[in-house]
């Protein structure tokens, strides 16, 4: 099973390293690369040890930051005031160029997501830094966080949905910044005031969501809760978001609903991975199990199943289910 989630999850990287968010061939835009899928796709490639893929996905990703550098440098100059003036969220896979079609394209934890990762593989020996190149645009990455204030800012956070401040966003770049503390110049009231922010927020992911999917990853990977907030955010997506074939993304998601919320089969691999670094293998086995059952009749995780229970949506399969079903069966 290893094997074929690992051989199912490379599919999807094009030759530049790059992770499609889906199928190559789907019609739905999945076929390109956003930052934070290939971030969580590349887990994958971590779990099972597979280092040239993965240095090959993050230095794609630092070409990607260093092509706009312009761009940065624009929005640290002066706080961006229009979505489009934030670094982009989604790039085609092969010329590396900015997908311009307007959406939910303020995602600071994207950024913070990949400070964090650069900073933890560079942590464990694993060089992703190749020159001056990548620490002059690692330094910009923090300089620009800086400038958009992001321990306030009104983001589209991980589901590119409405503009509010979100916990996981701010969160990822807590995380971000902290890791990356080592490697380039962070100000350390940078972190503070992120941090502070969290505390006030959390359990909550917004002012409109209490119970969101996307808490999940303040437990893993960036480990920035402590311990009676990560209780909290367990307990409230247990209880509210896991269901039979998938983790709702929060209550009254209007994403592929057909008489209900979809289920989304990420969440299932992800609470797995937290259980056993809780050290509590039960919970670790009934959600592999859940996993497992989850797969469709190709053995692949798709994005979601639909609420109604009538199988799931033409993004199949989800390289970040796959990636985190990886990190499941093999740390």
């Amino acid at each position: 099973m290893l094997n074929k989630s690992l051989q199912i999850l490379k599919q999807l990287q094009y030759p530049t390293g790059l992770f499609a968010a889906s199928s190559l061939r789907v019609k739905t835009g999945y076929n390109l690369a956003w930052i934070r899928d290939n971030v969580y796709a590349a887990i994958g490639l971590e779990a099972a040890q597979n280092y040239s893929g993965l240095k090959k996905t993050y230095r794609a990703l630092l070409d990607i930051l260093l092509k706009h550098e312009y761009k940065i440098d624009w929005a640290i100059r002066e706080k961006p005031k229009h979505a489009y003036q934030y670094i982009h969220a989604r790039y085609d896979p092969v010329t590396m160029e900015e997908i311009w079609e307007s959406w939910g394209n303020k995602q600071n934890d994207a950024i913070g997501a990949l400070l964090f990762k650069i900073g933890d593989l560079e942590e464990k020996g694993i060089k992703i830094i190749r020159n001056n190149d990548d620490l002059r645009i690692m330094q910009k990455l923090v300089d620009y966080l800086k400038s958009v204030e992001y321990w306030h800012d009104k983001d589209n956070g991980m589901w590119e949905e409405n503009e509010e401040v979100h916990a996981s966003s701010i969160g990822a770049c807590v995380a971000g910044l902290k890791k990356i503390n080592k490697i380039v110049n962070v100000p350390n009231d940078l972190i503070i005031k992120g941090q502070e922010a969290l505390n006030k927020l959390l359990p909550r992911e917004s002012e409109t969501k209490e119970a969101d999917m996307a808490l999940l990853s303040l437990i893993y990977p960036y480990n920035i809760v402590n311990a009676r907030q990560r209780a909290e955010i367990l307990k409230n997506t247990e209880e509210k978001l896991v269901k039979e074939r998938g983790v709702l993304r929060y209550i009254g998601d209007g994403y592929y609903n057909k008489n209900g919320e979809a289920m989304w089969t990420n969440g299932l691999p992800w609470l797995a991975i937290i259980y056993r670094q809780l050290n509590m293998p039960d919970k670790y086995a009934f959600y592999m199990r859940k996993t497992i059952e989850a797969m469709n009749e190709k053995g692949e995780l798709p994005e979601l199943y639909f609420a109604d229970g009538s199988g799931h949506n033409e993004n199949t399969p989800l390289a970040w289910s796959q990636a985190l079903l990886v990190a499941g069966l093999k740390e």
